[in-house]
């Protein structure tokens, strides 16, 4: 599953699946994009690792959400790398976790304002581009709480599920221009995010899940190297969860 030649940007890049994602693509060749937002000593960390394995990357700092910031991220990808081939939708958006009794709209509409608008910025930056070459790769990263409900996450499994039926329409429209659309659903996955949960906590949910632990950041890299791949050519449209079995389709 080679991505050489390949040109990737990778948002959320700097931690978690974001970073697992952008050294798997310079493992196989793709020059990466590390968008951050605040964590610049992250994200240029993620830099200097793929550099020093031989491969290019640059570390450029935008807000997904605001058009005119990640607009000149693209343009400054192609200016250094002369294209764009992958985008991993993958930037972390803050909610409220409460029970829909004690959520507010506010609250509630605002991880649906910002997960959607987002994948809306991304998508519409980077697809007049794919357009052009008649070929690109766009990978979601949602969450298995779209389909698979929890306490407390209502704001966050719905606008996850929002995505995910955004990508199907993305899917539906780019296909005759080579650009397929794709989610990667994790379940709960080893991350800075997940820091605040006892290791007790973790191997509770482990031991419920088939594989018999949670996933690590490589679990779903892999999955996400796949879909931007040429062996997933002929794959768009889908949800691929990945959990371990937790979830099944």
């Amino acid at each position: 599953m080679s991505l050489q030649r390949k040109v990737a940007i990778v948002t959320g890049g700097s931690r978690g699946i974001g970073r697992a994602a952008s050294l798997i693509f310079a493992e196989r060749g793709a020059k990466v994009v590390v968008n951050y937002v605040a964590n610049v000593t992250s994200a240029w960390e993620v830099v200097s690792e793929i550099e020093a394995n031989g491969g290019e990357a640059i570390a450029w700092q935008a807000d997904v959400r605001q058009a005119d910031s990640f607009t000149r991220l693209v343009d400054t990808t192609v200016e250094t790398f002369g294209r764009i081939d992958i985008l991993v939708s993958n930037a972390n958006m803050s909610f409220t976790a409460k029970p829909f009794a004690e959520m507010s709209w506010d609250a509630f509409s605002q991880k649906m304002q910002d997960e959607l608008k987002a994948a809306f910025v991304t998508t519409k930056a980077v697809t007049p581009i794919m357009n052009q070459q008649k070929h690109g790769r766009i990978i979601y990263i949602s969450s298995s709480l779209g389909k698979d409900p929890s306490p407390y996450m209502i704001a966050h499994g719905t606008a996850k599920g929002a995505l995910d039926t955004f990508a199907c329409y993305i899917a539906q429209e780019f296909g005759s221009s080579g650009i397929t659309a794709n989610v990667v659903a994790p379940g709960l996955v080893r991350t800075e995010a997940t820091a605040g949960m006892s290791e007790e906590e973790k191997q509770v949910i482990g031991n419920f899940t088939p594989l018999g632990r949670i996933a690590e950041p490589e679990d779903v890299a892999g999955v996400i190297a796949f879909l931007a791949s040429e062996d997933a050519r002929f794959v768009t449209g889908t949800y691929t969860p990945v959990t371990g079995g937790l979830s099944m389709e």
